[in-house]
């Protein structure tokens, strides 16, 4: 009776030193990426910079339909919030924000701001004043511009990245889009097709020629990718080491096109992820026992035919699973592309950072991270439904 008693004590004793030695991992994945990750598609849909620049201009709105221009209230409210932002030197959030609708509102609240008159207690007529600094506020649209960035939520950003603003580059993002999968699926296809027979030449040799050989495979990933895209950029030049042999062997009169193009990217990239094709596939084979090709011919079958029913099919869990992971780390490169691509060549990534780092529109680029995520999970979701997770792992 007393062991019976005490066997649901050790229990959920065993049950607190588990939950206690998973927390500080759960706790780091929470700190390191989902919070992050969490932040990010957050971003994508946040629009508070107007109201924090713009309270009053933001609440006269709250109520306006639309129509024609707002009131007076709105008017006051717009030319007090501008010179307090010109005051904390905060005008140009606010312009930043209006240039995502049209370019030509950033120079508008810029302009105002700087034109607008110190001593605001000497102005009686907001609506003459606003228009006087630039005739722009007399037009409705600049008021509908501010009217759907007061926030707090938007669909401006995913909008413009999936196109569906208008206008003629308003398909930018979706064929850069299709452009970046199909170089990851190009890779990935080059990758495996090159994997096969690397991988099986180390599951066949000895150990010591399979160390050596392991050894040359790993050495490349403990050199930068930035020191390994350079490198290709100086062998595949016009002048590079490539093209020069090809030349001094007579087998072509004028250098090759061989970078700024599709051809460099693919290149470099097969070189990078190669070892992450090749690793999976390695441990499929080497699990293998050579006995069963051996009972294979014995019995008949031919090399084609014993490799294509009884060795692919075995296979097929490390082809998953390297295929997948070359895709989806594929999907990510910036620095390959930016080095050895043209400019049709650019993946998502590339523009990602130009707006995180340059245009500093933070929502739009959220958001295209966001896609990216997406169109990737969905993608690998449609692949384990069609493939089986089974053969997702090795």
């Amino acid at each position: 009776m007393t062991t019976e008693m005490h066997r649901p004590r050790r229990a959920l004793s065993a049950n607190a030193v588990g939950i206690a030695l998973v927390a500080p991992l759960a706790l780091f994945l929470l700190a390191t990426f989902f919070i992050p990750l969490g932040g990010m598609l957050f971003l994508s849909v946040d629009d508070r910079e107007l109201g924090r620049v713009m309270p009053g201009t933001v609440a006269a709105l709250a109520d306006w339909d639309g129509a024609g221009l707002p009131g007076p209230a709105a008017f006051e409210a717009a030319g007090r919030d501008l010179v307090e932002a010109r005051k904390a030197k905060i005008a140009g959030t606010a312009a930043r924000r209006l240039g995502y609708e049209a370019s030509g509102w950033r120079t508008t609240i810029q302009s105002t701001a700087r034109a607008l008159p110190r001593d605001i207690a000497a102005v009686t007529d907001w609506k003459s004043t606003l228009i006087a600094a630039d005739g722009a506020w007399g037009n409705p649209d600049i008021w509908q511009a501010l009217a759907r960035a007061r926030g707090p939520l938007t669909d401006v950003y995913l909008s413009s990245a999936l196109g569906l603003q208008g206008g003629q580059d308003s398909m930018l993002y979706v064929k850069v889009l299709l452009r970046t999968f199909v170089i990851a699926l190009s890779a990935t296809a080059i990758c495996i097709l090159l994997a096969l027979p690397a991988a099986y030449l180390l599951a066949s040799v000895g150990p010591i020629t399979a160390n050596l050989l392991m050894m040359a495979l790993l050495l490349p990933l403990w050199t930068s990718v930035l020191v390994r895209s350079t490198s290709w950029l100086v062998i595949l030049q016009k002048n590079g080491i490539f093209n020069q042999v090809l030349i001094s062997l007579n087998i072509i009169d004028t250098p090759l096109e061989l970078v700024y193009n599709r051809i460099g990217v693919l290149v470099a990239l097969t070189h990078i992820l190669l070892p992450y094709a090749i690793l999976p596939l390695y441990a499929s084979m080497k699990a293998l026992p050579r006995s069963q090709m051996q009972a294979a011919r014995s019995l008949g079958a031919g090399p084609l035919n014993s490799f294509f029913r009884i060795y692919l099919p075995q296979i097929v869990p490390g082809i998953s699973a390297g295929g997948l992971l070359v895709f989806i780390l594929a999907l990510g490169y910036y620095i390959t592309p930016l080095l050895l691509g043209g400019q049709g060549d650019q993946m998502l990534p590339f523009y990602i950072a130009y707006n995180t780092l340059q245009a500093l529109n933070w929502g739009l680029a959220a958001a295209l991270a966001s896609i990216l995520l997406i169109a990737t999970v969905l993608l690998y979701a449609l692949y384990v439904r069609l493939v089986g997770v089974e053969r997702v792992g090795v």
